[in-house]
């Protein structure tokens, strides 16, 4: 048998050469960790479909951000659980409200941490809806104030960036205008720019309580089935001052992580959201799967498709694999 004179496998024959030439990397720095903040004192509660997330108080920040920072994770994006909603989601921009007291708590107890913010209704609305109902049609224009208010709000408590992922048209440029005549000329905008209406999002809806009441989001949502008209989305973000892309959810979605790494410039995010994440969980708790590993291999698609940024429940859990 005459051997090719070229032979991959001399290069995989020990750690020291698969490390030596691997073509992607993870690091924590590339890691977002979402963090649930509810009402209450003390409070620290799993989320029953997301084995190792917890919905937290403000006063458990402290805690929360020096186990992460610990870890090398320097980056969180927060949730609000406010105490009441209602029709209009006013919580989401209220000067003490649920994500604004914590902003300035990270701020004060880990001021190295970078803080994103989701500007979005849903967790606000009493309808559970992410923009403002004119009948049982989410308006599009009349929640782009407030989206811009919200994102406002969030600036002045501290937050170092702000992420819309409503999916109103015209909502990036608002809140750019928004924060630029307040002098927020510094703050970035991580726009959700590729949101699809999915199915993995439920375990996030139970720990945020954002569930809609009535009929879905399809109407602001992308349909899983369209990939140009994600490429359509982006650049309209673009255009309106975006300063990075996300698309949600990633691993059904590499195509268009790599379709917008190839057509834009500006660094690209990817959330691995709370479906892909428990149904990791469920099959590593019932030992179907070696879990570690595929977290690992499965954040590393991500990152092989070319995100940036990677949104992940498991950022804890990756950084401490990356130390071992």
């Amino acid at each position: 048998m005459v051997f090719p004179e070229y032979r991959p496998r001399r290069l995989r024959k020990n750690e020291a050469f698969r490390s030596m030439i691997r073509e992607t990397q993870i690091s924590p720095a590339n890691l977002i960790y979402p963090l649930f903040i509810v009402p209450g004192k003390g409070v620290r509660e799993e989320v029953s479909s997301m084995p190792g997330v917890f919905r937290i108080s403000v006063d458990q920040l402290g805690r929360e951000a020096k186990e992460c920072l610990a870890l090398g994770v320097n980056n969180v994006i927060l949730f609000g659980i406010p105490e009441q909603k209602d029709a209009v989601g006013s919580g989401a921009h209220a000067k003490g409200g649920i994500v604004q007291r914590a902003i300035k708590e990270l701020k004060n107890k880990a001021p190295e941490m970078l803080v994103t913010t989701d500007v979005c209704l849903c967790e606000y609305t009493s309808h559970g809806h992410c923009g403002i109902l004119h009948g049982q049609e989410v308006d599009n224009d009349s929640t782009l104030e407030v989206l811009a208010k919200t994102a406002l709000s969030h600036a002045e408590a501290g937050a170092d960036m702000v992420a819309p992922s409503d999916m109103m048209d015209g909502r990036v440029a608002e809140i750019r205008a928004a924060l630029d005549e307040n002098n927020f000329h510094d703050i970035p905008i991580m726009s959700y720019a590729v949101k699809y209406c999915s199915a993995f999002y439920g375990p996030f809806r139970e720990a945020a309580e954002s569930a809609p009441s009535f009929g879905d989001r399809r109407s602001y949502q992308m349909d899983p089935a369209n990939a140009r008209e994600a490429m359509r989305e982006a650049t309209l973000d673009v255009d309106e001052g975006a300063d990075i892309l996300m698309v949600k959810p990633a691993v059904a979605y590499l195509d268009i992580i790599s379709r917008l790494r190839e057509e834009f410039d500006l660094p690209v995010a990817a959330y691995h959201v709370s479906g892909e994440y428990a149904m990791i969980k469920a099959a590593g708790l019932r030992g179907w799967i070696d879990e570690e590993r595929v977290m690992a291999e499965t954040l590393l698609s991500i990152r092989r498709a070319g995100a940036d940024i990677i949104l992940t429940y498991f950022a804890k859990d990756m950084a401490r694999y990356l130390r071992k």
